[in-house]
């Protein structure tokens, strides 16, 4: 038998609240300056205001860096670090969804081990643990808060780079459904479906473990109950917290079970057209999922079940996923995203060399990619 390893931070603080008790938490490790790494929408919407204050309540200065893109590039990442070297401070703090926590495990990352963040793609290519990472969370999607992954896009290259590092692990992740409440539904629509496809690609992945397992179809039967509450009404707070588990719950899974070819060809679009990641996932699920159906056919159907499907078939599973994602506003194809098809064949060779792609139930030529890839315009 094979041995495996489960990845996750070594404290979580969930629920309503629990803020609070992340910053007295940090006051008691003794930090005495904090980067916080956030984008210009928290900013203005007071949200990052509120968390420097909490922070310099505890006695914890807070320097604010607001220049995150929502496709993290590395020239965010050097903006940042050159102003944590400029503040000599000694934690990072990333606060908002996927693009603040991804720009801010980067620049921990760098700034203990040095060089550029271009260095560090791939898997588990650092010597040393990045510096003290506390990732709060606003949105209930991408789980960075708490996995070893971190997307940065290479403007030079025009791609995602996948930093998949057990080094970049945060050493706290908090989710409190109370800073999820101003979300907009088109974000709460995008960040619910990149949890499922989390969970969907966890549970195919062909190193899969009865934890990861357990993990991914809990995350898609919450998805299923509470993902089109949530974009209904941001102050269901019920539906809030549900999706902040659920999303939690898929992280558990993917950042032990890895991804599929999914992340691996939406990476390419958001590194291409920087288009919103979530939305890329939630068009693109359905059509890898029908590539993957003729070998993990019998997965696909427990995913129907979880999904609330009668039916145990891969057919089921598919038809459910394009229905959550109509239903929660998704559109319909990567044409109305702006793709063009000439580009599909530098798409397809770029999402091949992609490490999210290496544990895909069913491996692909390029010639299979560009089909999916035609398939979802």
């Amino acid at each position: 038998m094979s041995t495996s390893a489960f990845f996750i931070p070594s404290l979580n603080l969930m629920g309503a609240g629990c803020l609070q008790q992340a910053v007295e938490t940090m006051r008691g490790h003794g930090f005495r300056r904090a980067l916080i790494v956030t984008d210009q929408g928290l900013v203005k919407a007071g949200l990052a205001g509120k968390v420097a204050q909490m922070l310099g309540e505890a006695d914890i200065e807070p320097v604010i860096f607001d220049g995150v893109h929502p496709n993290p590039s590395c020239a965010n990442v050097n903006a940042g670090l050159s102003l944590l070297k400029e503040k000599k401070c000694d934690v990072v703090v990333s606060l908002g969804g996927g693009s603040p926590h991804d720009c801010a495990k980067a620049i921990a990352l760098v700034a203990v081990n040095g060089g550029k963040i271009q260095d560090y793609e791939g898997v588990d290519r650092s010597a040393k643990p990045q510096l003290p990472l506390v990732a709060i969370n606003t949105t209930a999607g991408t789980a960075s808060e708490m996995t070893r992954f971190c997307i940065i896009t290479d403007e030079s290259r025009h791609i995602k780079m996948a930093i998949v590092d057990k080094h970049t692990t945060p050493i706290l992740s908090v989710n409190d459904p109370e800073t999820m409440a101003g979300m907009p539904a088109s974000l709460t629509a995008a960040t619910g479906m990149d949890a499922l496809t989390h969970a969907v690609e966890a549970y195919v992945s062909t190193i899969a473990t009865p934890i990861t397992d357990a993990c991914a179809l809990k995350a898609v039967e919450l998805i299923a109950g509470f993902l089109r509450r949530a974009v209904k009404d941001g102050k269901d707070m019920e539906a809030r917290e549900q999706m902040a588990y659920a999303q939690f719950l898929a992280g558990m899974a993917f950042n032990n079970a890895s991804l599929g070819y999914v992340h691996a060809m939406a990476h390419q679009l958001g590194g291409f057209y920087d288009l919103p990641h979530g939305v890329c996932n939630a068009v693109l699920l359905p059509h890898v999922q029908v590539f993957n159906a003729a070998v993990a056919g019998e997965r696909l159907g427990d995913v129907a079940l979880a999904l609330g499907e009668k039916t145990r078939s891969a057919e089921a599973a598919i038809a459910a996923i394009k229905r959550l994602a109509a239903d929660v506003g998704i559109p319909a194809g990567l044409k109305e995203l702006g793709v063009k098809e000439a580009d599909i064949p530098v798409l397809a060779d770029n999402a091949l060399k992609d490490a999210c792609g290496l544990t895909n139930p069913r491996k692909a030529s390029h010639e299979e990619i560009c089909a999916i890839f035609r398939a979802a315009i």
